[in-house]
């Protein structure tokens, strides 16, 4: 444990004129209230605020700051008052011990807890001074450290924590040193394998690259130091947290990363870390796309530098980034570094608040505060803040209150995943606030989001294509894979039962289990699968079972009952694919179906059918094949409960060799002589052609006509029931959607 005098010595590094007697009081007063409590791991409890007070040296922080962190528990937990750390210690001091105890109380996961009035009161209770909120970082960063001491079961919940409210709290504020700690020690803690498995990654990488860094830095210190630069290069390995995050938002694998190792070049003017960028571009190959200039605009939270990627030494892509010494001190430290000292003085006068001056974030903050203190409501709150402290993410609530942190972009498809990968292989719409809103809109700080899901739902590939987390893509490549195969192993099943009754031959699993490999698949639900989408004739499967077999009799190939609506050669015109693709579809996530045959049955719906031009879906019928009906077909409504039989199906014509389509309509026409010729007359010379008549009078006066009729698109029907409203004889004519 630190002792008075180590502690007084590191706050006189920075400060030397430091009040050595505010120190010493605040240490013994702190020691003496805790007294004899222990800390779960043994340890006096304070050498808890001790170390808080360490930390906070570190950030060069004045004495009423590191005074605070010593004494930041003893209101709450030991017999220490508000009005006596006032008398001992001065109003100021009172006030920042008073703010981190109301902090202490807030429970910002809980399921109990109203999330969004806690975050209005964290924020709240930093509204007098940012101090408060740099030693409950820096507690909290101390409470991290020591987490494997807390019971098993509390672990998760202030790692979750963390990671959802302080370590983004600590960025926005700009400390990026601090956050990128707490956002290690809670992955660390929420996902150990995740955690050990990137070590070892980058623990291989240094092995296998040996000097590669220091060479790099030789070779840029170098190239500077020739155009008269001295400059500092430090190379830096990326933090395991911050590979696996951009290993799940662009759904690489650890070795399609090309930044994890970055290269910092520190100068001492503005003008040196522009010559600076041109040596570096000047000497290597820049990568398009990789330059930000942070300086001329620097972030929310006073980060300044130039951010730019080279091809460089040893053809490695190289990221780098130029600062000066202060704006690098501002990118460790944030809004802490507007409290250094200069030559012993501090930047600001006696009183004067040393963090405000100067400082972007500190600015953000209170104009971020002052609107949450026109709220009236946590709702009002969260419509009119929209949780902007959290710049790149965005913070959704489930109706129970539960807090989901989300990438920028993300959609309600995401939100389903997070909570549970079962809850988004359900997901069949979602509400945002109450109303029912499409699952691919883009959510955003504050909404609350709730899940309609169905047991039989499974996730359309397309939302691969549209989610932006890589739990969400990972879960749905899996599921559609499962769906898909499990969709056509059952038809090809069917299909495999038929041709071997028709062959008048026994089957089995067990007995296509020893023939699989004659057909180059490794089980029986591959070989079904095969058969479904196409790939393999079901009599192929015959003659790896039975090779005497010769195929079948030509009197057995019978042509589809129903013929007109069931002419499966007209299936050569379909494309099938995973539900959810629109019109031209990513080919990575289409299933096309093409040379089908009679043994691969698909068919039009009776009583409408469908023709090109139409919006076209098809449903899965195992045993009996696909069915392709128009998307406005009433008969649709009979499957709106079982998703998992619709197929996403759109038109593969070719316009070379353009076929007929089934479709058909109901003529009402005038009961007189050569009424049914002149409605022939007009299918005729538009090129139509009947296929099925059905004629019945509801009247002496008319008489109704079912035509089947083949046409080639929808243009061309529509202008054969243009014509035929435009005779006489005819006094209407509908297109029926069966």
């Amino acid at each position: 444990m630190m002792r008075q005098y180590e502690l007084v010595e590191r706050v006189r590094r920075y400060n030397p004129n430091t009040d050595e007697a505010l120190l010493d009081r605040a240490y013994v007063y702190a020691m003496r209230a805790h007294g004899t409590q222990k800390r779960a791991s043994g340890d006096p409890y304070f050498s808890h605020p001790l170390e808080v007070a360490a930390i906070l040296t570190d950030l060069k922080l004045d004495d009423a700051t590191i005074v605070a962190a010593l004494l930041h528990d003893t209101i709450e937990d030991t017999d220490a008052t508000r009005d006596e750390i006032d008398r001992w210690f001065g109003p100021q001091i009172g006030a920042l011990v008073e703010g981190l105890t109301k902090i202490k109380k807030l429970d910002l996961v809980s399921k109990q807890a109203k999330q969004a009035e806690n975050l209005r009161k964290l924020l709240l209770a930093i509204a007098d001074d940012v101090r408060v909120l740099l030693v409950k970082l820096a507690d909290r960063l101390h409470n991290m450290r020591t987490l494997k001491w807390v019971p098993e079961e509390k672990r998760n919940r202030v790692a979750q924590e963390t990671l959802d409210i302080y370590a983004p709290l600590a960025g926005r504020m700009g400390m990026q040193d601090m956050r990128e700690e707490l956002e290690d020690l809670a992955f660390r803690q929420l996902s150990p394998e995740a955690y050990d498995s990137i070590l070892g990654r980058l623990k291989a990488l240094k092995d296998h690259n040996g000097e590669l860094v220091a060479a790099i830095e030789r070779e840029l210190t170098d190239a500077l130091s020739q155009k008269g630069l001295n400059a500092t290069v430090k190379g830096r390995e990326k933090r395991p947290y911050s590979i696996w995050r951009k290993m799940e938002q662009k759904s690489v694998a650890f070795e399609q990363l090309s930044d994890i190792y970055g290269f910092r070049l520190i100068v001492g003017t503005v003008q040196e870390c522009y010559a600076a960028l041109g040596v570096v571009h000047t000497k290597w190959r820049v990568v398009p796309g990789r330059f930000k200039d942070y300086i001329s605009t620097p972030k929310q939270n006073d980060y300044r530098s130039i951010h730019t990627t080279v091809v460089g030494p040893g053809r490695q892509r190289v990221e780098l980034q130029i600062r000066t010494r202060q704006m690098h001190e501002i990118a460790e430290y944030g809004i802490a570094a507007h409290a250094v000292y200069k030559d012993g003085e501090p930047v600001a006068a006696a009183g004067e608040d040393l963090l405000t001056r100067d400082s972007n974030a500190y600015a953000w903050l209170r104009r971020t505060i002052e609107l949450l203190a026109e709220g009236s409501s946590p709702e009002e709150f969260l419509e009119h803040t929209k949780l902007e402290l959290f710049h790149d993410q965005v913070f959704c609530f489930t109706p129970k209150g539960r807090l989901i942190a989300l990438p920028r972009g993300a959609t309600p498809i995401d939100f389903a995943y997070a909570v549970h990968t079962g809850v988004g292989n359900m997901a069949i719409g979602a509400k945002i606030n109450g109303k029912v809103s499409p699952l691919v809109s883009r959510l955003h700080n504050g909404d609350e989001v709730e899940i309609i899901t169905s047991p039989s739902a499974t996730p359309p590939a397309a939302w691969e294509s549209i989610v932006v987390t890589g739990k969400a893509r990972a879960a749905i490549r899996r599921a559609t894979r499962v769906a898909v195969r499990a969709q056509y192993a059952g038809l090809g099943r069917r299909m495999v039962e038929r041709a071997m009754a028709r062959a008048g031959k026994a089957f089995s699993d067990d007995k296509l289990a020893g023939s699989v490999g004659r057909l180059a698949r490794t089980t029986p639900e591959e070989v079904y699968a095969a058969v479904g989408l196409g790939e393999l004739k079901a009599d192929d499967v015959v003659k790896a079972l039975y090779p005497e077999w010769t195929g079948p009799r030509p009197e057995e190939k019978q042509a589809p009952k129903g013929e007109g609506w069931f002419e499966l050669e007209r299936g050569q015109s379909l494309k099938f694919k995973i539900p959810g693709v629109e019109i031209a579809p990513d080919p990575k996530t289409s299933i096309p179906i093409r040379g089908i045959n009679r043994e691969l049955p698909v068919r039009f719906a009776p009583n409408g059918g469908a023709v090109p031009g139409d919006r076209i879906v098809g449903i899965m019928t195992p045993g009996e094949g696909i069915t392709i009906y128009p998307i406005q077909s009433p008969a649709l409504q009979d499957f709106e409960e079982e998703p998992e039989r619709w197929l996403d199906v759109r038109w593969d014509v070719d316009e070379d060799d353009p076929q007929r389509f089934p479709v058909q309509i109901v003529v009402v026409a005038t009961n007189e002589p050569g009424s049914l010729g002149q409605i022939a007359q007009v299918i005729g010379e538009r090129d139509g052609n009947i296929e099925n008549l059905n004629m019945s009078s509801r009247s002496p006066d008319f008489t109704r006509m079912v035509i089947d009729i083949g046409v080639y698109d929808l243009r061309h029907l529509n202008g054969i029931i243009s014509d035929l409203r435009s005779r006489p004889v005819v006094s209407s004519v509908e297109r029926v959607n069966g």
